[in-house]
């Protein structure tokens, strides 16, 4: 909203079309789809849309992490270079249980950018923000100690009617060991 300088009351900035949407969007930040902070300078979401790039710019990233093996749209790409947002993309093919592959090597991967601090701040996203995220965020909250059913309990939050007791598996399975040189010096690994 905008102060109208002639009478001190409050309008909305923009004008509204008929359906009732603001023609001027350059004052709407929408959020992706199943947008959620992380830790400090980690967020996690669906697949950005043109609609959602003023929020993103607002959070000044500096790398996105898409989980996606499809090539990168045109105009996502374009929005990332134009703001100096460097993208990992790491495809792993979205499958339905109970023939879900998640690859161990392309998680492990992924986590090795995601601990990287100099990637701060980043945003991982899949299509939906629920599955392939979901297993990232999961793996990364072993490292950070988290209790197994807090971990499920995140996951089952983004993932609702859609959890799969196989992601849940992979990410309780998952080997952290060869991860735990790398230092966690963000918010929920400091004591």
């Amino acid at each position: 909203m905008k102060l109208d300088s002639t009478n001190g009351d409050a309008k909305p900035s923009g004008s509204f079309t008929e359906g009732g949407g603001a023609a001027d969007d350059d004052d709407v930040l929408v959020p992706p789809l199943n947008f959620a902070v992380v830790d400090n300078g980690i967020f996690r979401s669906g697949f950005p849309e043109p609609a959602n790039f003023g929020f993103l710019k607002s959070l000044h990233l500096r790398s996105v992490i898409c989980l996606c093996p499809e090539p990168y749209p045109e105009h996502n790409s374009e929005f990332l270079k134009a703001n100096g947002i460097r993208l990992f993309q790491f495809g792993i093919d979205g499958c339905k249980e109970p023939f879900v592959n998640i690859p161990e090597d392309t998680i492990r991967e992924a986590l090795k950018v995601l601990l990287d601090v100099r990637n701060h701040p980043v945003l991982i996203h899949c299509k939906r923000g629920k599955h392939r995220t979901g297993c990232l965020v999961g793996c990364l909250r072993r490292l950070q100690r988290w209790c197994l059913s807090s971990v499920f309990d995140e996951y089952q939050r983004f993932a609702a009617a859609k959890a799969r007791v196989s992601d849940q598996r992979f990410i309780e399975l998952f080997d952290i060991s060869c991860l735990k040189h790398y230092p966690l010096s963000f918010s929920c690994s400091r004591k």
